[in-house]
Formats: C-alpha cells, structure tokens, sequence
C-alpha cells in the first residue's frame, strides 16, 4: 500500500475534505503507480464505508470499536499508529481540519515521523512528489520534498482538490482490529465536535453570499440576507464586517476566518485582499459586485458586475424570486 487516506465523519457522512483528501490520494496513488487505500474510524462504520464502496480505491479499512464511538484524539491516534504500523502505508493522507489538526501531531510524535500540513497542491520531481504549501498569509509558496524514511503525513487544504475528480471504481471493505483501552483515552473532545464554535459552518455551504465594507452600514445587511435566503444560501463575509461587530465571527471568510469551498461565491462589496482570497479560492464559480472597477476581487470573477451593491443587491432578488416563481 502506497496511499493511505484518513477519513473524517460527521453525522452519518464522510466530512467534505476527506472526499478531496481522496481526490489527492487516488492522483499520488496514480502518479507513484502504487495503490491507495482509506480509513475510517468509529464503533459503525458499515454504511459510512458503503458510501464510497464505488471508488478506485485498493481497500476500505473499517475499525470499529467501542472506545471509538465518538471522537477523542487520543483513541484516533491509538488506532491509526496500529493501522499505520499493521500495514506500513507510504504516505497517510487527510484533509486539514480542526480534528486533523488534533490528533495528526500525536501519531507524527508517537511514530517518530514527520507531518507536512495545509498543503495547496503537490508535483512529481524524479519519481518523488513535491508538496506545496501557502505562506505569509498566501502571498508566497514553500516546496517541501519529503526525504528519509517513509511513512509521511500530508494533510491538505480545503478545495486544494475538487471530490468531482474522485475516480470510480470497485473498494473491498475489510474489517482491521486494534487493541484499545480505557486507560489510553487521557482525553475527550466537547460534543459534539464542531468546525467552528458558533453554529455556522461554511466549509460545507454549497452557495455563499459574502458581503464586506461595501455594504455601508449594519441596517442594510437585511437586505442580503433577503438575497441570501432568496438563493438557499449562506452569509459570510469580510473581516471588516465582523471587526464592525456587524456579523458574528463565525461569518468571516479568509486566513483569519473560515475555509470555503462552493459551487457559487457572491461577493458583494468585497475588494479582494489577499487575506479574504485565501479563504475562498477553492469556490468553483465567483461573481463579484462592486462599485470599483479596479477591485483586485474582479481578476478573480468569473462574472464580475461594476455598480453599487445597495442598488443592484434588491433587483438580484427581485429576479431570483421571479425566476422561482
């Protein structure tokens, strides 16, 4: 086994990035000519595997145990350094999220062996791949070339990969058991385990309308949540907008803020700071509104409308309604 790719889950469902993680574990997989493998974790994992049954992918770990039932990072990382140690995987692959946050450094602690995290993409060089990451705030990029003694772990950035890429194909399911005891468990995550700590998760949002400083003053954000709730969309929006107190801070986008990734991002009255583009660069169609023509955001439109936010904001709702309707 070459790839081995790490699978969150949340409410009955396989989280999002893990989908993507998949996406780049079956391109490395391809690309080392190896195979790839995924993993999950719980005391029931039987639907959660069926779930991607239909992918390219060499097996489907399941682990199911009693101790597992709910998440704490000291039970994940028990069983995934017996998975890892059992199997002796290459690369072990996930998505960069809190939980993989948590617990990720205690396998690299436990195992001796080193973590690449928040990769953005990866290259082959030689025969090896080559790991991308953003820094200072996404206005550079470092190269990492693992060398030494393998396993790696690699984690990536949300939208680094898009879960429509995931290849098709015919999974083996097989069960893999691990010894665990109460005495391993030192701790426990809240319940439930939770993105962001207010009730709003974008990571997972489909639509968004982000709305910034454009918007003028907090009595006019009822207007976008006309437009948002006309559209069966989020809100987010721009530090600004939160710093103001307008917003909770759960609704901020960007290096500061939330990750997002969905099929449609409308910003309105945002200019398109390096800070706010980070968090929102994986969005797979972008339509900018602002009054400035010159705004950074509109390199990054797909449609891009020059004109004032409070003017055009009821007339995108009048006709979405209309065309509902």
């Amino acid at each position: 086994m070459d790839i081995l790719i790490f699978l969150e889950h949340r409410k009955g469902n396989i989280h999002r990035m893990s989908m993507e993680a998949m996406a780049a574990g079956q391109a490395m997989a391809k690309d080392l000519g190896g195979s790839a493998a995924a993993l999950i974790l719980g005391d029931s994992t039987d639907e959660l595997a069926q779930q991607i049954s239909g992918t390219n992918l060499e097996e489907i770990l399941v682990v199911n145990h009693s101790l597992l039932s709910g998440y704490s990072a000291d039970g994940y990382a028990q069983a995934v350094r017996q998975v890892v140690e059992a199997e002796q995987p290459k690369y072990i692959i996930a998505g960069h999220t809190y939980q993989a946050r948590d617990f990720l450094p205690k396998i690299s602690a436990i195992l001796g062996i080193p973590l690449l995290a928040d990769n953005v993409s990866y290259r082959m060089e030689n025969g090896s791949p080559v790991f991308t990451r953003q820094v200072f705030q996404g206005k550079m990029a470092a190269d990492s070339k693992p060398t030494g003694e393998v396993p790696w772990i690699i984690t990536f950035q949300s939208a680094a990969f898009q879960e429509d890429t995931i290849e098709p194909g015919t999974a083996e399911i097989r069960a893999v058991d691990v010894a665990l005891d109460e005495s391993m468990i030192k701790s426990k995550a809240e319940e439930p385990f939770q993105e962001v700590a207010g009730e709003v998760d974008l990571s997972v949002a489909d639509l968004i309308v982000a709305v910034g400083r454009g918007v003028g003053k907090e009595e006019n954000l009822p207007m976008v949540q006309e437009l948002a709730d006309a559209l069966g969309a989020q809100i987010g929006s721009s530090r600004p907008v939160v710093d103001a107190g307008w917003l909770p801070p759960d609704h901020q986008i960007g290096s500061s803020g939330q990750t997002v990734a969905p099929q449609l991002y409308l910003a309105l009255g945002i200019s398109g700071a390096i800070q706010h583009v980070v968090g929102m660069k994986g969005a797979r169609n972008v339509v900018v509104v602002n009054k400035d023509p010159d705004a950074p955001f509109f390199e990054l439109a797909d449609y891009g409308i020059v004109g004032n936010i409070l003017e055009i904001i009821p007339k995108l709702t009048e006709a979405i309604r209309a065309a509902k309707n």
